[in-house]
């Protein structure tokens, strides 16, 4: 049984400290929060010791989950890495590519698993729809949201849209070339809505769409292939894939004909839990390694940068209205 640890306990911590707590890979023997009051709270419900200082429990555990606001993913992280401990952290991987690279390395030289928390990777919908890429040619996401204050220390990049980022790599494998991108503050102080064009050296193109000023909740994946494409709703885990039919719509023009397939809502935070455990337990990498994360914050931070150069040179669209 690895000897395991939540380090921050705020809504999305509770929840990995509930996944760990009904693994039978490992046992939650702390849980670390600034808000000692809200960690005696969780360690409560779980059985478990809470505490204040995340440096107490070092010599206490094998694995943690880092689960802090992003500006602090370095420093408790390097922390951890630095004693051998396994450490899995939210996305974004850190603040800047750098640093990520800093975990990375010191991650290999430590020999520890280093795992980002990218969760869509683990949706029923994302994992059903990679039989079907074939040399995709354009790909097509949008992910909006109702604004929340939890996710609002970064910008809507780095929120939203790097979960897209992710996937849209992980299917590519390909580097990028170009990337165009606009963007504008809503309600915060920082970019609330964004859309980028991304052009990769294999010829696919990218346009991703986040916003987290939506009355309404989405999150869509179309991709065009040669031969057919595919949507995928990730919110409602269901694909429909198009095709070309042996029918005519018209002389030398096919008809189409799609196929949905339904799938079951599961639970992503308990699978990529329990495959961070399984990759330690087997010395196998992990699905969404360091060098993962690196990628999708490199991305998102060019386009954060491009947006913000681009509304330098227009200074009325950084106007809040």
């Amino acid at each position: 049984m690895l000897k395991a640890a939540v380090i921050g306990v705020g809504y999305l911590g509770q929840f990995h400290a509930q996944k760990i707590a009904e693994s039978s890979q490992a046992e939650l023997v702390a849980v670390c929060d600034i808000d000692l009051q809200r960690a005696q709270e969780i360690a409560a419900k779980y059985n478990t010791t809470a505490y204040q200082d995340y440096r107490q429990i070092i010599d206490q555990v094998d694995t943690v989950n880092i689960v802090t606001p992003t500006k602090s993913h370095f420093a408790v992280a390097h922390e951890f890495l630095e004693q051998g401990i396994h450490t899995l952290i939210e996305k974004p991987i850190s603040t800047t590519t750098e640093e990520a690279q800093t975990l990375i390395d010191l991650a290999k030289a430590r020999n520890a698993t280093l795992q980002v928390g990218h969760l869509e990777r683990f949706n029923n919908a994302v994992k059903a729809i990679t039989p079907y890429i074939n040399s995709p040619r354009f790909i097509e996401s949008t992910r909006l949201a109702p604004f929340k204050l939890r996710g609002s220390d970064v910008n809507v990049i780095l929120d939203l849209m790097i979960h897209d980022i992710d996937i849209i790599h992980s299917i590519l494998k390909a580097n990028i070339v170009d990337i165009r991108a606009t963007g504008a503050r809503a309600v915060s102080n920082s970019i609330d809505i964004a859309n980028a064009r991304i052009e990769f050296d294999n010829g696919c193109i990218a346009n991703v769409t986040a916003s987290r000023i939506s009355l309404h909740t989405e999150r869509k994946l179309q991709i065009f292939c040669q031969q057919h494409y595919l949507t995928a709703d990730l919110n409602r885990k269901k694909i429909t894939l198009h095709n070309k039919s042996t029918e005519e719509l018209y002389p030398g023009i096919p008809r189409i004909v799609k196929k949905t397939d339904q799938f079951e809502q599961g639970d992503a935070l308990k699978e990529q839990i329990e495959a961070f455990f399984n990759s330690i337990n087997t010395n196998t990498p992990p699905l969404v390694s360091g060098i993962d994360g690196k990628h999708a914050l490199m991305t998102a931070t060019q386009i954060t940068q491009l947006i913000k150069q681009h509304n330098e040179k227009h200074p009325h669209l950084e106007k809040s209205s």
